[in-house]
């Protein structure tokens, strides 16, 4: 039979329906596919305008700041500049801030002069000053320009710059304290006074230093200053606001037997004030001396007191019973891993006592030292202690001593002037430290002593323990040295104040910056054993490729 469709055959009117069907919603999707079509063919479109327009817009940007908007210009340094003052005496202070804000360090000191310079020549008449007055100046650390000067008192006491929130809360100044006594405040920046205030140290009388910094207690909204005044047996006790540099409660006295010197300690949550003499240490806490100035009791954390500490001073003379060391030299601040340690160096001993239960970590026999305690790194990231002793006349022995162990790493013995500047360090890229060291080497065994023994600048560092480079021999009087990354990681210098002080008649007094390459690049080799590894000038070379690192 045919090979039809029964079903066809029995219904054929439901058959031709069926086709209209499918006919139908054949139509109907060719339209849909149609419409998505056109909406994608549109869209596709969009995006293809979207992103040329992205595309243009980023070549703009690239011109605008590649051709249009100038790049900020960076300070190019001089590696070495000189700034002279005739007729002038300067002051033994030396501080190295960022004054114009260029992101490379300035130079702030002290001199006395009846003029300043040409650059801005001003006199003391203007501050109503009599002639010859102390000025302080800033100069730009890249060309050593005069960024400002000002007359600020008829003798200077001291001088510290870098103070936070002197003036304001937001400022950043410089405190001079002068003769007769006064307490001004200078704008870093600009050398524009912020306050000036008398106060009555009494007579006879020096000032501890540095200046503390504590937070603020007269709530307005500035930290506030407390400065310690030694007369005869006594250290007198001034609080000043550091707003407007009014005195804050009383003056307060505490008795001591000898010459003081002192240092500020901040432990987790209190802080303390350590005066060392001869024969004594003294521990007296802020909360303490607040209260005794001001009669009142406050409630901030550093004004709280350690339990530790509070049973090993004597509740009457102050005296800190544990540490019974005799004839203290220095107390220097050392960071441990979790807080500060302090550093005890006697005449014959060095010791590090744990800050936290005051117990004796480790000592070191060491005769006088000579210069304040240093810090640096010979090795890696392990801090270490510059150590500068007399060993004998115009003798002394250069110590780097490891912080944690109180082993000696390196040692050094030169000749040296009584009034030689104390050792500087600069940190390294490997991690390590540059140290600078002031005195005259001599081969052990050919060593023909003067009176006065030459000042010679050395360069050591640790990648080359039996190297050192002779720098530069000067034989000025050096009055104050410091060397310091001028720009972060980057520009390392050493600075010289040199010329007549206070008490000598006036002459030139000159300010010298000197990039340390170009020493280093001239320098003379010195072997300190009789193995050369290297050659001269393959030392040269390294050490002068070597590069620093700022810490944080």
């Amino acid at each position: 039979m045919d090979n039809k469709d029964p079903e066809a055959e029995i219904h054929p009117l439901k058959t031709e329906d069926v086709k209209v069907q499918e006919n139908h919603e054949n139509s109907v999707e060719r339209r849909i596919v149609n419409k998505q079509s056109s909406q994608l063919s549109r869209l596709s479109r969009w995006r293809t305008a979207a992103f040329f327009i992205s595309l243009f817009l980023c070549l703009i940007i690239v011109f605008a700041f590649s051709f249009i908007i100038p790049c900020p210009e960076r300070p190019v340094s001089e590696r070495t500049w000189f700034r002279n003052y005739n007729h002038a005496v300067a002051y033994q202070f030396l501080a190295i801030q960022d004054v114009n804000e260029d992101k490379v360090q300035d130079v702030v000191f002290a001199f006395k002069a009846s003029n300043g310079s040409s650059s801005f020549n001003r006199s003391c008449l203007d501050e109503g000053l009599p002639s010859p007055c102390a000025f302080i100046a800033a100069v730009s650390g890249t060309n050593g320009s005069a960024l400002w000067e000002r007359p600020a008192a008829e003798e200077v006491e001291w001088l510290e710059c870098g103070i936070k929130q002197l003036g304001g809360p937001k400022a950043l100044g410089c405190l001079v304290v002068g003769k007769p006594v006064s307490l001004t405040a200078v704008d870093l920046h600009t050398g524009e006074i912020q306050w000036r205030h008398s106060s009555d140290f009494g007579a006879n009388y020096t000032v501890l230093t540095p200046v503390a910094v504590i937070p603020d207690v007269d709530s307005d909204g500035v930290q506030d200053l407390i400065i310690f005044i030694a007369t005869g047996d006594k250290i007198k006790t001034f609080i000043h606001s550091g707003k407007n540099g009014k005195q804050i409660g009383s003056t307060e006295s505490l008795a001591v037997d000898g010459k003081p010197r002192y240092i500020m300690l901040n432990l987790v949550s209190s802080s303390y004030f350590l005066f060392y003499t001869e024969n004594s240490l003294y521990a007296y806490s802020l909360k303490d001396l607040y209260s005794a100035a001001t009669g009142m009791e406050i409630k901030l954390p550093s004004f709280q007191q350690d339990p530790q500490w509070e049973k090993n001073i004597d509740s009457t003379t102050h005296r800190l019973s544990l540490l019974s060391f005799g004839d203290i030299h220095y107390l220097a601040k050392i960071p441990g891993q979790s807080r500060e340690n302090i550093l005890v160096v006697n005449s014959d001993m060095a010791t590090l006592i744990n800050a936290h239960n005051l117990q004796t970590l480790w000592t070191l026999n060491v005769s006088r030292v000579v210069s304040e305690p240093l810090l640096g790194y010979y090795k890696p990231d392990v801090l270490g202690i510059v150590l500068e002793s007399e060993i004998g006349p115009n003798r002394k022995k250069v110590m780097v001593v490891e912080s944690g162990s109180g082993t000696v790493q390196w040692n050094l013995k030169l000749n040296s002037r009584a009034e030689s500047p104390g050792p500087a360090t600069l940190p390294t890229a490997d991690h390590r430290s540059t140290f600078l060291i002031w005195g005259e080497y001599q081969v052990p065994g050919n060593e023909t002593r003067s009176k006065a023994p030459l000042q010679k600048l050395y360069l050591f560092h640790p990648s080359y323990t039996n190297v050192l480079l002779e720098l530069r021999n000067s034989t000025d009087q050096i009055i104050a040295f410091d060397a310091l990354l001028f720009e972060r990681s980057r520009h390392a210098c050493y600075v010289l104040l040199r010329g007549p002080q206070p008490s000598e008649e006036p002459g030139t007094v000159s300010l010298m910056k000197r990039k340390l390459k170009e020493d280093v690049s001239g320098s003379r080799v010195i072997w300190l054993s009789q193995v050369a590894v290297d050659s001269e000038q393959y030392i040269r070379d390294r050490l002068y490729r070597m590069r620093f690192q700022s810490r944080v």
